[in-house]
């Protein structure tokens, strides 16, 4: 299934436009990367517009998070708690940015965007 992300010809009123021209493949989007709670961590490597790469994180297994002192620590995810972005995602453990997940050190607030970035980072919000 293609993500079409042109111009719908659409007119403020409801009304269509007459297509002057067909769909390009630039116009094409992608499904979004719906990064899961895993015993591995799995990345996808994508080529995208103007020759650039992007790294997707399928699978999670550890964050990296900052602690009050500056440093960094990785980590190991025990559960996700909740995820802002839809309400079921905790229940399926899918991770995006904003979800809480639970921690051998606490409660994390992811703050990456794993399906864009390629990688967990998160902040302690409370610790256990």
């Amino acid at each position: 299934m293609a993500y079409y992300q042109g111009n719908d010809l659409k007119k403020p009123t409801g009304g269509l436009r007459a297509r002057n021209r067909g769909k390009r493949k630039y116009e094409l989007g992608s499904p979004p990367t719906k990064t899961t709670l895993s015993s591995s961590a799995e990345r996808k490597v994508e080529r995208v517009m103007g020759g650039n790469v992007k790294v997707r994180l399928k699978t999670a297994l550890y964050v990296n998070v900052a602690l009050a002192d500056g440093s960094v620590k990785k980590v190991n995810i025990l559960d996700v708690v909740e995820t802002p972005e839809n309400p079921q995602y905790s229940k399926f453990k899918i991770i995006s940015k904003g979800s809480i997940v639970k921690t051998e050190l606490g409660l994390v607030k992811i703050t990456s965007r794993p399906g864009q970035d390629g990688v967990l980072n998160g902040v302690l919000v409370q610790e256990s």
